[in-house]
């Protein structure tokens, strides 16, 4: 996997509950959120679906980016899954 960082989303379902969080591993990470090793949010809601990522050189721009779409719209967070995925479907094949 390259170095730097991810910022991901995930939901439940299709314009369900959203979390955003950052990783220097997504895989893992993901797999942490599956297993419920994860964050206790992911956990409560049963988010299950990585329906966004995007990759950063540095972690340091991804912890950026994280903590500036924490404080965007919900509506401009379901705006940019959609852009690149209409459906929410679950994407962590296709990422990695």
């Amino acid at each position: 996997m390259a170095k730097g960082g991810w910022v991901y989303l995930m939901a439940d379902r299709y314009r369900g509950a959203i979390y955003i969080g950052v990783t220097a591993d997504l895989a893992a990470r993901i797999h942490q959120h599956r297993t419920g090793d994860g964050s206790d949010f992911v956990k409560r809601y049963g988010l299950h679906r990585l329906v966004y990522a995007e990759h950063h050189e540095r972690i340091e721009d991804a912890i950026a980016r994280e903590k500036a779409m924490k404080k965007w719209r919900r509506i401009w967070k379901i705006r940019l899954i959609e852009e690149q995925n209409p459906d929410w479907l679950d994407r962590f094949g296709n990422i990695l």
